[in-house]
């Protein structure tokens, strides 16, 4: 079988969220499967190193005008047929109209289709206008696509709801936590990690970004709540945020002092991650919506308490081994905050599960059970 993989964002040098689960995905089909033939797509860009070489792996790259609708809906099938690819996974949320090879699609969420997404108060028009163009494509993709796979029971939940796709169509395949991703102790890989990125002495540490779900306006408000009440103030570090939109959340929540005691470290390399992760006091990850959560197992296998939602996903995966809190009151994830600073039997004692939780999930495990959604999809498609 030849197997066409979407990858399209995969060179970028500066990866996210699903750039990562399909890069792991392609990693560890390399380990299990050398028997099909893999063709990956990606856009020509200046990482082009990161997906290892295996006999049975070819990558393609695809150059067309108009940005990303034209790659997908015009360059990706068309390479995709010429290659004579047998199956096109697309693993970002989105997918060709019109494809003459049968689609497999990976549908992290529906966040786009629920009410006020598109023009929800700090999202960019970058981000809106890639909720419209998901808006008109997901649906009809859906309808063509042979088999859809989501990352959590929950979502899997409300993609029903909303499409209400044939039985045996949707399935749920959790994402995984890198091997990488552990408390690290290493005296030097901690000092290297301190002066790279000029960490403060104590901090909280918080994965957010521009998108409103990620709730930076809540959890710098809450921060801000916590820190007036000590005599000897934390920092809060953040990764890759533009500093005019931050000290403009300061403003709006009425907190513009508070820029003194946060900490921007600018963008970090995924295996880089641990050694800042683990001289961190806590893990902030208490999104207003997520279809998964892979940072709240990031944070728990390197043995750092988690606090992060009651909503969505998160319970799901958290698994009873974090801090959960209403995210939409930042009173209580200050509360939270503090309760963990404070209680040092529940702070040791999520230190040590957290771990155990997270090695519950694994890239391998995802990738096994996507290889068996192909050769399914390959026996239902094929003329005896």
């Amino acid at each position: 079988m030849r197997i066409g993989i979407e990858g399209q964002r995969l060179f970028r040098p500066k990866k996210h969220g699903m750039d990562m689960v399909a890069l792991e995905l392609i990693k560890n089909l390399q380990e299990i499967d050398q028997e099909n033939e893999y063709i990956i797509f990606v856009k020509p860009d200046e990482d082009n190193t990161c997906i290892p070489e295996a006999p049975n792996f070819k990558i393609v790259e695809l150059s067309a005008p108009g940005g990303y609708p034209v790659w997908e809906q015009w360059a990706l099938p068309r390479a995709a047929r010429q290659q004579g690819c047998d199956l096109l996974h697309c693993t970002s949320n989105t997918g060709p109209l019109r494809s003459k090879v049968p689609l497999m699609i990976t549908l992290h969420d529906i966040i786009y289709m629920e009410k006020l997404s598109l023009f929800q108060k700090g999202s960019t028009w970058y981000q809106r206008l890639g909720n419209v163009y998901r808006r008109f494509v997901v649906p009809p993709v859906l309808k063509r696509s042979k088999c859809v796979i989501t990352v959590s029971n929950f979502e899997k939940d409300r993609i029903n709801e909303f499409f209400g796709l044939k039985p045996g169509k949707l399935t749920a395949v959790y994402n995984g936590v890198s091997p990488h991703f552990r408390k690290v102790t290493d005296p030097d890989l901690l000092l290297n990690a301190r002066e790279k990125y000029r960490l403060p002495e104590r901090f909280l540490f918080f994965l957010g970004n521009t998108a409103p779900k990620k709730n930076t306006p809540g959890v710098l408000k809450a921060f801000a709540d916590f820190n007036a009440k000590q005599e000897t103030p934390y920092y809060l570090v953040m990764l890759d945020y533009e500093e005019a939109k931050l000290q403009q959340i300061l403003r709006d929540i009425g907190h513009p002092g508070l820029r003194a005691y946060i900490h921007l470290t600018g963008y970090v390399p995924n295996v880089e991650l641990p050694a800042i992760i683990s001289q961190a006091k806590l893990f902030l990850y208490p999104s207003l919506r997520e279809s998964f959560g892979i940072p709240i197992l990031e944070g728990m296998a390197c043995g750092v308490p988690v606090i992060t939602s009651n909503t969505s996903s998160m319970p799901e995966v958290a698994g009873g081994e974090a801090l959960l809190v209403d995210p939409f009151q930042p009173a209580e994830i200050t509360a939270a905050i503090e309760q963990l600073l404070n209680d040092e039997a529940l702070y040791q004692s999520l230190s040590e599960r957290g771990p155990k939780r997270a090695a519950q999930f694994s890239w391998r495990a995802m990738a096994e059970q996507v290889l068996e959604l192909y050769q399914g999809i390959h026996q239902k498609t094929t003329v005896v």
